[in-house]
């Protein structure tokens, strides 16, 4: 398992369009990918449940990933939230 802290930077959080985006994204690694957000594990390749979590801007997170791309998994998880999600 790797594992990194982040931040939320886009100004509308995780509403549809980047949460539709995020999951799209994690969906092509074979890795589990789960974002630890306010002590809840939420899968990060399910767009109801990343909407659901209500993760605002400016939100701490940290992402976990685990399996046999979980380092390419965990990077473009990373570098998707921090810039920004697309918006």
């Amino acid at each position: 398992m790797v594992s990194k802290m982040t931040k939320i930077v886009n100004p509308m959080g995780m509403h549809m369009r980047p949460a539709g985006m995020f999951a799209q994204e994690m969906m092509k690694f074979n890795s589990d990918v789960v974002l630890v957000f306010k002590d809840k594990e939420i899968n990060a390749k399910s767009i109801m449940n990343l909407m659901a979590a209500c993760i605002k801007c400016g939100s701490e997170l940290e992402v976990r990933c685990t399996g046999d791309d979980e380092q390419a998994a965990l990077d473009k998880a990373v570098s998707l939230i921090e810039s920004g999600l697309g918006e």
